[in-house]
């Protein structure tokens, strides 16, 4: 670590020698310094790359204390889902059916996803939403980025600009399901023309929708810069802490499902005498604190650079009472009671993650009237420990509190460089090329959950080019095509299950049509995502409610995506999109009854055919805001072999949204009022699920019999948010 950071520095600072006696050139258009920030892997307006963005204006209407992929909900091709059934807790967000494994994350250009399991987990940064400056959604396999490359989508975030002038403001949200957010931010402007810190304090509490699916979630967002003409440092650090009530088991008795949907089966057990009983500390308790140095430098209208520094540091458990569990599978002896020999026992164990995260970029950026390239690289290395704990016994054994029944290890580096670029042939043409080597260990020590031994030592070596050409029609109107191909290795889960598991290969091409004029807006996108090896959902939940994986060979994603905005007259506008797709496995085996059997072209898991959303926006006065938000998700399959059993129904959702600036001359600068009502039409919707198989070999001797088993996570039905922000 300490030489790739000596590398990395001397790389950064030995740029400052040369740019530095470059001219500058007045005819340049000058980028701000906080763009520099995300330079590396956000594209522009022009870029033959499919994208969206989302500013902080829009994300404050909406944010009353939902996690941030529920406020991404309208986006295209978007599908989204929730645990606890109301948008707080542990969310999720897939994108042209990709599972969020497999959407990178970066926030300032630090990757966010875990670098053991890929996923993501906002419930661990509760109101982060209210620290965003802006965040840009690349679907398909989008630029290059730092961390593990993006199979569906990609999202990287910047957070608070620096502000030009002193100012607070406090909100506090309160809602259905006892659901409150409170938060206070500052700002103390710029202190001397150059100093400015800044920071956030939030809590958000829900009971959930579902039983006992509440959240408790507590975080802080603190950033110090300094700033002149040509100079922005900017240290940043941001915490979250969440403690909520596990309710990944879903929903699996279809009478519960139509006539008690909020059950939750999380943490039950039967007492002595015979009572159905819940354990009341069934939850999940993880705190994760991110420490980030940023220092952009420009150094004339053409060149610029950013050299950043990350760790992150997390550490938790979930808690649960198991019945009657095997001492053998905890590592405990038998014992002998008045004779009698007891091998099982009653417990509370904790499974534990505590993990060290740490981050160096670089990066150097040209551009004038003809190119505009970035050269850069990332180094991360990852070590985590996984241990399981037993805090209480029934029958103690040779137990101690607090054993460590198993204890493992992970470690995982990431070195990438890059070299992307956009080169203007003419004022109708313009080239884009992006080149990428990213070079993958990953290797466990120790045993996993099931005391079994778990030893990985792999090696991961991808190359990804991509390249593109848009061509300017007249000035409203210009078309895209680009070709990108990604590698993505492995995750922990996929090893533990499949020792002979591969890296998933992608070649996403896109076609694409921009209209921008005053009063409407369309873009218009085929995409083709040719797959080798994807690593595609198989339906199946481990037993901690993770998604289980597994490669399904040749398989493609085609589809067609729309997204407008039209300004009917000065106070009505709509806002469509919808995505056309078809999602195939090309050849698909399954071995039903005993019999393997080839199903031939089969629909990959989770993945809409018809996804759609709209925005209907009415606006009487500059300072009210009414909005109908309306979401369409058509069926989709929770497995990969199209059985029925596994189909998840069609829904269509309505959100009424309403915001009002209250502009004042007193102590408050704006009071700003925001409701949401979530659902209005009270539809009983199943956003998500899984699928699983088992064979039966013992009910009838000599024969095996395939069972299909599903569980669902319902979602609420009417409810609501309202909130009050006061800005001084």
């Amino acid at each position: 670590m300490k030489n790739i950071v000596i590398f990395f520095t001397l790389f950064f600072l030995s740029t400052i020698s040369v740019f530095s006696q470059e001219t500058q050139q007045d005819s340049t258009q000058t980028e701000t310094l906080d763009e520099v920030l995300v330079k590396a892997v956000r594209v522009n307006a022009t870029s033959p790359i499919t994208h969206s963005n989302v500013t902080k204006e829009q994300l404050e209407k909406r944010n009353l204390g939902q996690d941030l992929p529920i406020l991404l909900n309208y986006l295209p091709s978007v599908v989204t889902t929730t645990d606890a059934g109301a948008g707080i807790g542990y969310t999720g967000i897939r994108v042209r059916g990709v599972s969020a494994q497999s959407t990178n994350i970066t926030i300032n250009g630090i990757p966010y996803n875990d670098a053991e399991s890929l996923g993501t987990f906002w419930v661990n940064l509760g109101d982060f939403s209210s620290s965003v400056e802006s965040l840009q959604l690349q679907r398909g396999v989008g630029t290059s980025t730092n961390g593990s490359g993006a199979f569906g989508a990609s999202i990287n975030i910047l957070t608070d600009a620096i502000s030009e002038s002193a100012n607070a403001e406090i909100s506090n949200t309160f809602g259905s399901y006892n659901t409150r957010k409170h938060n206070v931010k500052f700002s103390t402007g710029k202190l001397n023309n150059h100093f400015e810190f800044a920071g956030r304090l939030s809590q958000i509490q829900s009971d959930g929708y579902i039983d006992r699916a509440s959240s408790n979630l507590k975080s802080y967002f603190l950033q110090g810069s300094y700033v002149d003409d040509n100079t922005l440092i900017k240290a940043i650090t941001f915490s979250g802490h969440e403690i909520t009530y596990q309710s990944w088991n879903g929903l699996e008795d279809l009478d519960l499902l139509e006539n008690d949907r909020t059950y939750n089966t999380a943490g039950m057990y039967t007492d002595d005498n015979g009572n159905v009983q819940f354990y009341d500390n069934e939850v999940d308790n993880y705190k994760q604190n991110h420490y980030q140095l940023h220092w952009n430098e420009r150094f004339n209208n053409n060149w610029s650079t950013n050299l950043a520094l990350n760790f992150t540091h997390g550490e938790g458990y979930f808690e649960q009472y198991k019945e009657d569990e095997d001492f053998a599978d905890y590592n405990l002896e038998e014992i002998t009671i008045g004779g009698e020999t007891i091998n099982t026992t009653d417990l509370i164990r904790r499974r534990w993650l505590d993990n060290d995260f740490y981050v160096v970029n670089a990066n150097v950026n040209y551009k004038d009237n003809v190119f505009n390239t970035t050269f850069g690289g990332s180094y991360s290395n990852y070590s985590g420990d996984h241990f399981g704990e037993i805090i209480w016994v029934q029958y103690a054994s040779d137990s101690q509190i607090r054993d460590r029944y198993y204890n493992g290890n992970g470690k995982k580096t990431d070195l990438s460089f890059f070299a992307k670029g956009t080169y203007r042939v003419n004022d109708k043409i313009s080239l884009f090329a992006d080149l990428q080597t990213r070079h993958v260990n990953y290797k466990t020590t120790g045993t996993n959950s099931d005391i079994i031994v778990f030893l990985v030592d792999k090696n991961f070596n991808f190359f990804n080019p991509k390249a593109g050409i848009t061509y300017k029609l007249d000035n409203k109107n210009n078309m895209y095509f680009s070709y990108a191909r990604a590698n993505r290795e492995p995750n922990r889960d996929d090893f533990e299950n499949n020792t002979n598991i591969k890296p998933e290969q992608l070649n996403d091409f896109e076609l694409g049509w921009r209209h921008n004029s005053n009063t409407f807006r369309i873009n218009t996108n085929l995409y083709y995502m040719l797959y080798n090896e994807q690593l595609v959902l198989t339906g199946a939940l481990d037993d901690v409610g993770s998604p289980l994986r597994d490669n399904s060979g040749a398989s493609y994603r085609l589809g067609l995506e729309v997204d407008a905005a039209i300004q009917i007259s000065k106070q009505f506008a709509i806002q469509p999109n919808f995505t056309i797709s078809s999602n195939k496995n090309k050849e698909t085996f399954f071995q039903r009854d005993g019999v393997l059997e080839n199903l031939g072209k089969t629909n990959i898991s989770f993945s809409p055919e018809f996804i759609a959303a709209n925005a209907l926006v009415f606006q009487p006065k500059q300072n009210i805001q009414l909005s109908l938000l309306s979401k369409f998700v058509g069926e989709q399959f929770m497995g990969n072999t199209d059985s029925e059993t596994s189909k998840l129904d069609s829904y269509f959702v309505n959100d009424f949204n309403i915001t009002y600036q209250l502009k004042t001359n007193s102590i408050f600068k704006e009071i700003l009022f925001s409701g949401l009502v979530n659902n209005i039409f009270g539809e009983k919707y199943i956003s998500n699920g899984y699928y699983y198989t088992y064979d039966d070999t013992w009910s009838n001797p000599g024969e095996t019999t395939t069972i299909e088993g599903t569980g669902f996570y319902p979602q609420a039905t009417t409810n609501f948010l309202i909130g009050t922000t006061f800005k001084f």
